[in-house]
């Protein structure tokens, strides 16, 4: 058995009651439950696996609280479930697997193309963990309502999530969200601490003509990098049941354990992301002053025509670093030479700015329907660049973006379209460009919704397979590219009543850009497609719910892309309301994948990279777990990786093990002003 005094040290224990006994009588708030769309299992979020809950509606006196994404005239509203502690406590897919411990770099198992055009860096190891503005929600609340969210976990692993808004009158709204994760991990050197945070505001005149939309984040992420285990046959000595005192690869003999204060991580990945988003809104149209009775009455403005401006400055840097290089290490995986005798930092820098600047017409064909308009714009990009190699190189150059986008979405709720492109007619990235399509269908409460979608995205590989420099000098070019080309074709359909979401999607991928070892890029020229199925369902059995996800992939062609043929995850629970306000939501979840040759990890370049060497067997992973929420409180305590108590640790990637049993105890708080 685990010991619990490094599972739940007394002293933060004691902390965490105290607070949930002084803050006890503040949790009254009752609100809407809705669905919050996930982070998509393919591109835009198309087919994602996020269950949809049920909307109740509010009573008097209660808080009523929506929000948007921008470029998206739905609204929104808080997702209160409990049973889908990856996405809705984590925060990303349950599909997505770390290289060992929370915060660590990660992929997703389910095929996920970036179908993007335009310029990317290409570090997207930590994506999962970053705010951007695509996940920014501007928020509207007839009441100030603020959260907090603590876990801690095994190995003093520790999650903290702060969020407040409110709306001061009715023309202004704000919000802030700061998140932490730190987590020393069980083995030596993954030790993880990323610092986020995120800010919105949005604007509305007395008139209703003009808004304003304002969005910042900053992400600072610190991923401990080991470089995985020296040798797999140490995991089974006897003297290593302390997963701590097994060899790893990187980062010397450092079996200390860190903690919330203690940030010191001798080699890692150090990125920040920040960015400011600024977009004004000037409308044409037909304003009313509408009677509701003798005593009330309120302005109802429907716009025509809208011109649209949108600045975003964006600055990326990423970073490696390793205060004490094994010489023999990089000289063999990176032709890296570091003196024996007195060895340096070893260090690498990648630094972009990009600002963009957008101007937009759009026109509202029907009035009073927002969600149905013609919008067309374009944008310049200018770019540039800093590299840490022998000197300071540097890069320069500028896009103009084309786009334009036509969207009904029917009062009635009934029929969705969507068409819209984009287009680089010159710049670094001409000839990139993206058309999407998709309808969607209401049918009836049986049949529920469903969609078709089509998209077929050019674009240039990310920066990162063209050209990668260390601090030493060292340089890796690739000038030998082209562009990538990517159909997806989408199937979708979705049942609240019969519990189910299923899609089935086609990709046909040319070009497929990818690293084949540690620091060499290469494309495959050849054509392949793939066949993805994604499916979720629910049984409810009186007291008890069945529910499974299950994903099915079949590559056709040769492609240096390897990918589990089957994702499951299976949880099998008791359900009840007890006691007026318990909601109880208790059992055991299993995950598995068939086996497959699962991609290494390139630490000093932060990217994964394609190998069919060392095949990736597994067991189930399994867990047990106590969800409950009792009004504006939810509690998650789970003891999970299971599985370790009788067989050897899974691996998420080659000599990368997962983590031993632990019990994770999370617990959420919703207050309303």
């Amino acid at each position: 058995m685990p010991d619990l005094t490094r599972i739940i040290p007394m002293r933060q224990f004691s902390i965490l009651f105290l607070l949930l006994v002084c803050t006890g009588t503040a949790l009254k708030a009752q609100f809407n439950t809705g669905r919050l769309p996930g982070r998509g299992m393919g591109s835009g979020g198309n087919t994602s696996m996020q269950r949809d809950t049920t909307k109740h509606d509010h009573e008097p006196d209660t808080l009523t609280l929506r929000y948007r994404f921008l470029d998206e005239p739905t609204d929104f509203t808080i997702d209160s479930t409990i049973a889908d502690f990856s996405l809705n406590y984590l925060g990303f897919p349950s599909t997505y697997m770390t290289l060992g411990n929370n915060g660590n770099a990660a992929r997703n198992l389910v095929f996920t193309p970036r179908m993007v055009p335009g310029f990317d860096p290409g570090f997207h190891a930590y994506d999962i963990y970053a705010f951007n503005h695509q996940n920014a929600k501007f928020y509207n609340t007839n009441r100030p309502f603020s959260e907090l969210w603590y876990l801690i976990g095994a190995k003093q692993e520790q999650m903290i999530n702060l969020q407040h808004t409110q709306n001061r009158g009715e023309k202004f709204n704000f919000s802030f969200q700061y998140r932490k994760v730190n987590s020393p991990g069980f083995f030596q050197n993954q030790a993880t601490n990323h610092d986020t945070y995120n800010v919105t505001a949005n604007y509305n005149s007395q008139d209703k003509r003009y808004h304003l939309y304002l969005s910042y984040y900053l992400n600072k992420i610190n991923g401990g990098e080991n470089g995985g285990v020296m040798d797999p046959a140490d995991l089974n000595d006897p003297d290593n049941k302390d997963r701590r005192l097994v060899p790893v690869r990187l980062g010397g003999n450092n079996p200390s354990l860190g903690g919330l204060l203690n940030t010191n991580i001798p080699t890692k990945s150090y990125n920040q992301d920040a960015s400011i988003l600024v977009r004004q809104q000037y409308d044409w149209g037909h304003g009313d002053t509408v009677h509701v009775n003798d005593t009330t009455q309120y302005y109802k403005f429907d716009p025509v025509f809208r011109v649209e401006h949108t600045l975003t400055y964006t600055e990326n840097t990423y970073r490696f670093q390793d205060a004490a290089p094994d010489s023999l290490y990089y000289r063999l995986f990176y032709d890296l030479t570091v003196p024996l005798n007195n060895p340096d930092t070893l260090r690498t820098r990648h630094r972009w700015r990009v600002f963009s600047n957008d101007i937009s017409l759009m026109q509202f064909p029907m009035r009073g329907n927002q969600a149905h308009f013609i919008r067309v714009g374009a944008a310049f990009e200018i770019i540039k660049g800093q590299f840490q190699a022998s000197e300071l190189k540097e890069e320069s150059f500028t896009n103009l973006r084309l786009h334009g986008e036509y969207r009904n979405k029917t009062r009635n709720q009934r029929w969705d379209l969507q068409a819209k492109g984009e287009l680089y007619p010159i710049g670094e990235n001409a000839g990139d460009f993206s058309v999407y399509g998709r309808l969607s269908r209401y049918l009836n409460e049986t049949l529920g919704n469903v969609s078709l979608m089509a998209n077929n995205v050019n674009r240039e590989p990310s920066y990162v397979y063209r050209y990668f420099g260390t601090r030493n000098g060292k340089e890796w070019l690739n000038n030998d590219l082209s562009k990538e080309n990517i159909t997806q074709v989408q199937l979708r359909a979705d049942n609240k009543k019969l519990k189910y979401n299923l899609s089935a999607n086609y990709y046909l991928y040319t070009n497929y850009t990818y690293f084949k070892s540690f620091t060499e890029s290469a494309q495959n020229s050849g054509v392949f497609n793939l066949l993805q199925l994604v499916a979720y369902k629910r049984f409810d059995v009186r007291s008890f719910t069945f529910d499974g996800d299950v994903a099915f992939q079949q590559l056709a062609g040769t492609a240096p892309l390897q990918l589990p043929t089957v994702w499951a995850r299976l949880r099998v629970a008791y359900t009840a309301k007890l006691f007026k306000n318990l909601n109880l939501y208790t059992g055991l979840e299993g995950k598995y994948n068939t086996p497959y040759y699962a991609d290494d990890y390139s630490p000093v370049l932060g990217q994964f990279f394609y190998q069919n060497m060392q095949q990736i067997t597994n067991k189930p992973d399994v867990a047990a777990f106590i969800h409950f929420r009792i009004k504006s409180l939810s509690a998650y305590v789970r003891g999970e990786n299971l599985n370790t108590l009788v067989w050897d640790n899974n691996y998420v990637s080659s000599l990368y093990p997962a983590n031993n049993f632990g019990i994770r105890v999370g617990l959420r708080w919703w207050f309303v002003n």
